[in-house]
């Protein structure tokens, strides 16, 4: 009898290892591809041939300092694929080696996909610096971002960082079940339009246990985001996290199912905001979500501004037509360095609908009175301690 076991031990932990050496991903390094300085043709063709493949595989970038221009990499994947970059990537500073790119690296129809390697995403962004003023000036031509992930789906991103963005850190369309987690981003806080994540037309995201620090929306969540939860996030510094702006295009589509919870937000010129523009056009937010956020010298901590119009691009006087429901600020604590520390400014043609406010205690640091609570054209739900005052 013991034999039988014996052999039966002896059988299973050859399965397993024969398991574990099939699980292994076949690997194409890029330096084994050509040029070591500048992997621009390496990586694609890496990247090719790791597509290809009928086994899980692996684009290795080794550790480093490489030169990578703007590349536009495709599947679908024959089978699962990551990308494991444990060196720095710099794009390039002259600008006209990116015409006719709108990204550095642009990542299109992907299953299956994991992107980590605790490596660098270096956009070298100063050098855009004078052409990222788009809120400003209608004819300028939108710099290039720095990952662009289109249709990816059942993918994660982890222990990576993006630095320097010449736009956007992240940009997502039409992605599907995609986590980031351990993402890094950190920009100069005066980088305009570098947003740290953007979401659009993208379900079950999942951003966690991030550290996102830009000159614009740490994350911002455009029309079309749906089933969306950020948690974990520590945003400083930059714009908050925004869902927004909405209405300014026609047929957008709805935004549902937002969760933030168990952020960090320092010295950033907004907290947790929902914006549309007024006189535009319609759409929709309902089912969103802030709770357990942390407060640390924060401009506007808590805002609804449906008469959002930056530059003076739309008229103020008119209505939004977005429509706002069901919608949740609870347990929101810290410091506001503005006066008004939380704002509801709804539309007038179409209130906001089931806003509840739940246990806030938000402390103006100034010296022009205590904190302020503001309300137009809604009527929330309270609950538990509510400091400032009720509007």
């Amino acid at each position: 009898m013991g034999l039988k076991v014996n052999v039966s031990v002896i059988f299973m932990l050859l399965f397993l290892t024969s398991a574990d050496v099939k699980a292994e991903n076949v690997v194409f390094d890029v330096t084994k591809y050509g040029d070591e300085k500048d992997i621009s043709k390496a990586f694609k063709s890496a990247w090719e041939d790791a597509c290809a493949s009928t086994s899980p595989s692996k684009v290795l970038i080794p550790r480093g300092t490489y030169l990578l221009g703007p590349v536009i990499i495709s599947g679908p994947c024959k089978a699962a694929i990551e990308l494991q970059v444990k060196g720095k990537l710099q794009a390039p500073v002259d600008m006209r080696e990116f015409e006719g790119f709108s990204s550095w690296i642009t990542l299109n129809y992907v299953d299956q996909f994991t992107l980590t390697g605790g490596g660098t995403f270096d956009g070298q962004g100063k050098s855009a610096s004078n052409q990222n003023n788009c809120g400003k000036d209608k004819h300028c031509k939108l710099p290039p971002g720095s990952l662009k992930f289109n249709f990816i789906t059942n993918g994660i991103v982890h222990d990576v960082t993006s630095t320097d963005s010449k736009y956007f850190h992240a940009h997502l369309l039409g992605c599907k079940n995609l986590t980031f987690q351990h993402f890094t981003i950190t920009a100069h806080d005066e980088s305009l339009n570098t947003d740290g994540i953007h979401i659009g037309r993208s379900k079950d995201i999942k951003i966690i246990d991030s550290d996102i620090g830009t000159g614009d929306d740490c994350i911002s969540l455009g029309h079309g985001s749906r089933q969306i939860t950020i948690e974990g996030v520590t945003c400083a510094p930059g714009h908050g996290i925004s869902i927004g702006s909405l209405g300014k295009s026609q047929n957008e589509e709805s935004v549902s199912g937002i969760f933030v919870k168990n952020c960090t937000l320092s010295n950033t010129q907004n907290g947790v905001r929902i914006k549309s523009w007024p006189a535009l056009f319609g759409g929709s937010a309902s089912d969103i979500h802030f709770e357990d956020i942390i407060m640390k010298n924060v401009s506007n901590p808590i805002v609804i501004d449906q008469v959002y119009c930056p530059w003076n691009e739309c008229n103020r006087k008119s209505a939004s037509k977005v429509s706002i429901k069901n919608v949740s600020f609870k347990n929101i604590r810290g410091t506001s360095r503005t006066p008004v520390a939380v704002q509801l400014s709804c539309s007038k043609d179409i209130p906001c609908d089931e806003v509840e406010v739940a246990d806030i205690d938000l402390k103006y640091t100034g010296s022009e009175g205590p904190a302020k609570f503001q309300c137009f054209n809604v009527q929330p739900k309270f609950h538990g301690k509510i400091n400032p005052s009720k509007c």
